[in-house]
């Protein structure tokens, strides 16, 4: 017989898991060895690293008499062995050159949690073991107060200074200094941040560090816009007039020829760029306003660095704009195209000089370029014509030796059937999982293994798409140019959702969130960068939540997402647009798909798609809220002076008696509330009279009866006034203030004002700018 005790000490002071079992004769040998891999599995599998100070030491078994003790940390690095001999075998049969154990995720939110789900989920179907990839989070103390889902899912972070993204994930120095700290084989950039840096890749690959995504010089090309559009134009890309369309001979559109470090000459860039505001007024007079102008940073994205205008006023304003959301970056002028739609490409390239397009998306649905619905396959588009699409995206990534994922971005007409070309980003975008729905292809997962060296036509999902043998690839290769991928069978529609209030133009919130619930089911699924009792803090990107929706038609999908939409519960400090996507949705252009890319800013500005309950709802069921608040409150002090021995029972009576005021659309309400019971609120108002069954849930909410309905109700308590969730549908009644006094529930930072002290400021006039969430708006 045999005593064994295991002991597990951390020095954070966890729970007290320490366990001891005495187990008698070698038939319970198995018992023993199940059981201390569990316990392995949770301390040193599932926990991150980085939140066990000191690693769960598993070799002090004592009173061990046989030979042969049982040592967990054996087992562990058994499993651990084979589990990286798997990927070895993998890596060499499939022609690659290089293991990538150890991954830096260079980034935060839904890009550093979406990218751990789905390299985890590689791992495991592929070895059976999904932390045979380890994941090092960067971390912002921001980040950890908000309760961040990237760090749970990391197997260790690293924290790094707080504040604004030059601190921290977008500060190239920062990212190489942990990355080689942290001994790590590659570094992961995401979206956003850094991702679009140069320096990057150059400093990492100095440093022996394999960057996920394009070389430096390639980046440097297509990850600038301005340098994009002239390699466009130079292979004869359809292009729309812009800054770059004069300049070149006879004042033709600019072309060049790559310099020997893969960069467009400075010369010829700067022949495009729009300098001061000066050069953009000479830039916007070639083009015309006619059609309207965009303004944009070349170094921009996601909505941040451009501007629309019509006239030369609105053109000196919005260039100041720009230049201080993308501070340093170059700026240009492009002609608006109107009636368009936003078509995408996806494609990858590999280290061998393939590049493969995997189908595309429809993202027309934008307000102010930043993009709410994505849809794919882009189904208003020809079939034959999307196909010359792809393969323009192929040919322009392929002839400068494009490595990784990336996006090619046209403005299509389907009036006219024509395309010219947008832009061309250099990373995965946020909405890769409707390509990843469609075509069954994990593209984070495929980023690493073409990090490794291995080429397109070797990668087993890569191959299923081409109707080829996922595993029996030898002397089988893809020519990507000839062949075509297997028809598309299915359609999937995607909705972000973020911290911003539909009900104020969209302006981004911050703040503490309490709950999400939300269900997936077999044709919906979500993932959110933020969990229970965390939040959106004023740093952060206003994404937290994107939801997908497959269906064999887009009208499934469609159908789908809105049952989706109306079943997810977000509680807390911030507010959402779920409520408004819904409608979206609803509307009869986005069902007829006869929208483009300025539906959505002209539903806002024309205020055509609002969410509304009727007022005499809205009042009563404010008058409940503070009518249950009120009981709540008086109560509590009630038997706090009780607990403080204090016996008067003069407050008593106002407990179940009192006046109250509500204010909604400019009128005053005035109740008068009686308890009849603990539950039952009696409500007068001129007379008229209710009785009003109220029950307080687990989580909070109140169901309230009367009218023969029961409605569910929210309240919450803001600096502007009282957020009321009826029914699932936000309202907002205002604290009546001072009207000389100007007030916002923006949390951020002034970056100018623009108005004078004691001049006079008309209604919807803008009078200072605040940078929030990463974005310039103006608050009116």
């Amino acid at each position: 017989s045999h005593f064994v005790e295991i002991i597990i000490q951390t020095q954070n002071k966890l729970p007290q898991t320490a366990t001891m079992a005495m187990l008698r004769g070698y038939a319970v040998a198995t018992a023993v060895l199940a059981f201390a891999v569990a316990t392995a599995s949770a301390f040193t599998v599932n926990a991150p690293a980085a939140f066990v100070a000191n690693p769960t030491k598993f070799n002090q078994i004592e009173q061990c008499k046989s030979t042969s003790c049982l040592s967990m940390s054996t087992i562990e690095e058994t499993a651990t062995s084979s589990a990286t001999k798997k990927l070895e075998e993998y890596v060499n049969s499939r022609e690659g050159n290089r293991i990538i154990r150890k991954v830096l995720i260079a980034n935060n939110g839904m890009a550093a949690t979406k990218s751990i789900l789905s390299m985890r989920q590689w791992a495991y179907m592929e070895f059976g073991d999904e932390r045979v990839i380890q994941f090092v989070a960067m971390a912002t103390a921001e980040d950890l107060k908000a309760n961040a889902e990237f760090i749970r899912l990391a197997d260790s972070f690293v924290e790094v200074p707080a504040g604004k993204n030059s601190n921290n994930y977008a500060n190239v120095e920062v990212i190489c200094k942990i990355a080689q700290e942290q001994g790590v084989d590659a570094v992961w950039p995401g979206w956003g941040h850094a991702s679009e840096k140069p320096e990057l890749p150059e400093t990492l690959a100095a440093l022996g560090i394999k960057f996920i995504g394009p070389t430096a010089p390639v980046m440097s090309v297509l990850g600038d816009k301005i340098a994009a559009n002239i390699l466009a134009q130079t292979a004869e890309v359809p292009s729309i007039p812009w800054s770059g369309s004069f300049g070149g001979v006879d004042d033709g559109p600019l072309v060049a020829e790559l310099t020997d470090e893969g960069t467009i000459p400075i010369d010829t860039f700067e022949k495009a760029t729009c300098r001061n505001v000066e050069e953009a007024i000479i830039a916007a007079k070639k083009i015309g306003y006619e059609n309207g102008l965009m303004i944009k940073a070349s170094e921009g994205g996601g909505g941040k660095g451009i501007r629309f205008v019509d006239n030369e006023d609105d053109l000196k304003n919005a260039y100041i704009q720009v230049q201080n959301e993308v501070i340093g970056s170059p700026i240009f002028i492009m002609q608006l195209c109107k009636n368009a739609r936003h078509l995408e490409v996806q494609i990858v390239g590999d280290q061998h000089g393939n590049a493969v397009a995997l189908s595309g998306r429809d993202c027309s649905t934008q307000r102010r370029f930043q993009k709410i619905f994505e849809e794919g396959p882009p189904s208003i588009a020809k079939p034959e014509t999307f196909k010359k699409m792809e393969k323009a995206a192929q040919r322009l990534t392929q002839s400068i030796g494009y490595q990784g994922a990336g996006t090619v971005e046209y403005l299509y007409n389907a009036d006219t059937d024509n395309f010219f070309f947008l832009e061309l980003n250099p990373r995965l975008q946020v909405e890769h999982p409707v390509t990843e729905g469609i075509t069954g292809v994990n593209l984070p997962a495929t980023q690493l293994q073409v990090a490794m060296g291995i080429p397109l036509f070797n990668i087993p999902e890569v191959r299923r798409l081409y109707g080829k043998n996922m595993y029996e690839f030898e002397g089988d290769p893809i020519d990507f140019f000839e062949e075509s991928y297997k028809e598309i069978d299915s359609h999937v529609i995607a909705a972000r959702i973020t911290a911003e209030n539909p009900d104020e133009g969209f302006k981004p919130t911050s703040g503490s969130i309490e709950r999400i619930k939300f269900q997936s089911t077999s044709n919906v699924w979500g993932y959110f960068s933020v969990g229970a009792n965390g939040g959106i803090h004023e740093f952060a990107d206003s994404q937290f939540g994107h939801l997908f929706a497959k269906g064999a038609t887009r009208e499934q999908a469609r159908k789908g997402l809105i049952l989706a939409l109306k079943e997810i519960e977000v509680r807390g400090e911030i507010r959402t647009t779920v409520e408004y996507l819904v409608q979206l949705l609803e509307t009869d252009a986005f069902i007829d798909n006869t929208i483009d890319t300025s539906w959505l800013d002209g539903l806002i500005r024309e205020k055509s798609v609002q969410i509304e309950k009727p007022p005499h709802l809205v009042v009563t069921a404010a008058a409940v809220f503070r009518a249950f608040q009120h009981v709540k409150s008086e109560t509590e002090a009630v038997m706090e002076s009780f607990r403080k021995g204090q016996v008067s029972t003069s407050d008593i009576p106002g407990i179940n008696s009192f006046d109250l005021e509500i204010s909604y659309q400019d009128t005053k309400y005035s109740f008068h509330v009686d308890r009849s019971a603990a539950d039952v609120y009696r409500m007068t108002i001129n007379d008229d009279v209710v009785d009003i069954r109220v029950t307080q849930t687990a989580e909070g909410a109140l169901l309230a009866t009367f009218g023969g309905e029961t409605h569910r109700i929210f309240g919450m308590d803001e600096p502007l006034g009282l957020r009321l969730v009826l029914d699932g549908v936000t309202v907002l009644m205002p604290t009546i203030f001072d009207p000389s006094e100007l007030r916002t529930d923006v949390t951020g930072k002034v970056v100018r004002y623009l108005q004078d002290n004691g001049a006079d400021v008309e209604s919807g006039e803008p009078y200072v700018e605040v940078e929030a969430m990463k974005m310039i708006m103006p608050i009116k």
